[in-house]
């Protein structure tokens, strides 16, 4: 197996060279933030996700979890990772010191969450989900249910879930049955059962709160009548200590394609004590701070298998001697050159190289929205911020998991027939993260909920505010004469970008399917897009750098191919995308479903 390095150096240009977080940090009063802070940070947890994580990756996959009479054991070694994790205070990073937190900006987690994935996609999901259940309970839970349960949660000690679907509904939340009937001391008695409850019982930390999603007796239908609960595994006694074992149990977990080491569970409530939190008949509106979190979370995992796949590729290219190179020796040592030599492999590893430092770009450049609207104090700015992070939160979920797929399966094409053996850890990688285009939401779902909910929703407005700032820095770097064609051809995608939105919105008006018929390609296109403005960027950034004479010309230089790359052969992809855009929903829903026959 391909040891994991996490990516400081590209994760530090990005953040500091890119984005300016250092200036970001200092607006928002993030004063300790300085770059030494970060880089010491930084230091320590790619130790933690290169020594610790990535060493019991493949025993994960091998073992997998085990459950007895409702009890799940972990793979060997993840119980002492998650315990040298909470050691370490990873956990309590980016949360606020009144709740026993570091006070740093959540924006920084991000690169954690990427190189705890990247090491341990398995593990990483434990303490994952964890993340969207402390913002619930910081934005929706009263004082007395953040003191009961969100400072045990950032300390580490306790984890959380979500626990969302049911075997019937899958994403159709409005048809969930799980019921909550009140008590006579104002708790609840919930029973029903949940699925794919991902960490929903393992034996790592001391209890697991669960965030459940159930239905008041006097509850409307659909989605306008589910409430949020809080289910504790284990109650809790007069001290706020975990006493007497709730009605929770696990009833089976789930055999999966992949994320083996990760418990994904079936949860039994038999009349489990609850509490509600929010207002009743809210907790879709509640559950959005988890899931939205969720989503870019599981984006960042898509990210992080981009990331691992190209590294074990391309340290398996500069190594692996086949063929000669078309152009003449360049191993006249050895009966074969190197495979990196040949034009193929060079398309995947780009291919791989591109879609991961892109992507970097996007998720980091989202977390700086997130610090915007959590902490900024500007009202116009947040709003703005908002905005922008609303359009972009189903890109980043759908964009950067659709592409793990194809980078991964590179992975393992760059090693051929031993990417398909399990010791190189390819084909895990690519069993993995297949899961990520189908939770928090699917691809599809994602999709229409781009175009239909945020952007025909808003009458178009979420999609002018971020073109209008891909616009406006199109114009701020027009004289950069050396990438005038860079320029030129974001900028046209964004009036393209605007055009199809458009002719999708008439089309629409007379045949509500085109909507679901052109969404995931709109989405790629999207995405596609938006990944090339911070190309541009990250090649006018890097450029400066090599004028000013700088000491890493690899680095730099390294930046300006890539993005040469994504220009000439990535965002081409847009073309065909567009092609089937406008092709319209007739061939897709003309043919009657009877038609739909095998033989």
């Amino acid at each position: 197996m391909q040891n994991y390095k996490a990516p400081q150096r590209d994760t530090l240009f990005i953040t500091h060279e890119l984005l300016d977080m250092q200036s970001h940090y200092k607006k928002l009063g993030f004063e300790d933030a300085s770059e030494d802070l970060i880089r010491a940070i930084y230091a320590e947890a790619g130790k933690f996700a290169e020594n610790v994580l990535a060493p019991i990756n493949a025993i994960g996959d091998q073992q997998g979890c085990k459950i007895d009479d409702g009890v799940v054991t972990t793979p060997d070694g993840f119980k002492e990772a998650y315990a040298t994790y909470v050691e370490g205070g990873w956990p309590s990073m980016a949360h606020p010191e009144e709740f026993g937190g570091q006070g740093l900006p959540y924006s920084l987690a991000t690169s954690m969450a990427e190189w705890f994935s990247g090491a341990n996609h398995s593990w990483a999901m434990y303490p994952g989900l964890s993340q969207g259940c402390m913002e619930t309970l910081k934005g929706h839970g009263t004082k007395e249910q953040q003191d009961l349960y969100l400072l045990k949660l950032i300390e580490g000690s306790w984890t959380g879930t979500m626990c969302l679907t049911e075997s019937h509904c899958g994403s159709d939340l409005g048809m969930l049955k799980c019921k909550a009937q009140p008590n006579d001391d104002g708790t609840y008695s919930l029973t029903g059962t949940k699925i794919f409850i991902s960490a929903g019982e393992h034996d790592m930390s001391d209890n697991i709160i669960h965030l459940v999603l159930a239905r008041l007796p006097d509850a409307p239908a659909g989605t306008r009548g589910i409430s949020l609960f809080i289910v504790p595994k284990f109650n809790l006694d007069e001290k706020g200590e975990p006493g007497e074992r709730n009605a929770v149990k696990c009833g089976s977990i789930e055999h999966k394609m992949g994320i083996k080491g990760s418990a994904t569970c079936v949860i039994n409530f038999d009349g489990a004590t609850a509490h509600l939190i929010g207002q009743a008949n809210r907790g879709l509106n509640c559950m959005f701070t988890f899931m939205n979190i969720a989503r870019i979370g599981t984006g960042v995992e898509g990210l992080s298998a981009i990331e691992a796949a190209f590294q074990g590729a391309l340290a398996y290219a500069q190594d692996r001697t086949q063929f000669r190179s078309m152009t003449g020796v360049k191993n006249p040592e050895g009966p074969a050159d190197q495979i990196i030599v040949h034009p193929d492999v060079r398309r995947m590893l780009l291919t791989q190289k591109s879609l991961a430092e892109g992507n970097r770009a996007l998720a980091n450049y989202c977390m700086k929205l997130v610090d915007i609207t959590t902490y900024g104090k500007d009202e116009a700015e947040n709003k703005i911020a908002d905005s922008k992070l609303a359009l972009l939160t189903p890109i980043v979920k759908a964009f950067l998991t659709e592409t793990a797929q194809e980078a991964t399966s590179y992975g393992m094409q760059v090693y051929g027939g031993h990417g398909y053996i399990a010791e190189w850890g390819m084909e895990q990688l690519a069993r993995d993260t297949r899961i990520c285009t189908m939770y928090e939401g699917t691809t599809g779902i994602q999709a229409i909920d781009l175009l239909a909910r945020k952007i025909m929703g808003s009458k178009g407005e979420l999609l002018n505010v971020f073109t209008k700032e891909i616009k406006d820095y199109c114009a701020q770097v027009r004289g950069e004469s050396q990438f005038t064609t860079w320029i030129n051809s974001v900028d046209s995608h964004v009036d393209e970008w605007l055009q199809i939105t458009q002719d999708i919105g008439k089309a629409a008006a007379n045949n509500p399917d085109e909507l679901g018929a052109a969404s995931v390609d709109y989405l790629m296109y999207a995405g596609y897009v938006t990944v090339g403005y911070f190309w541009l960027q990250m090649a006018v950034v890097a450029q400066k750098k090599l004028d000013e004479g700088t000491t890493e010309k690899d680095f730099y230089e390294a930046k300006i191919h890539t993005a040469k790359f994504y220009f000439d052969r990535m965002l081409s992809r847009t073309r065909s995308l567009v092609s089937s855009i406008h092709s319209g929903s007739d061939n897709l829903m003309q043919m009657k479903p009877e038609l739909f026959k095998v033989g």
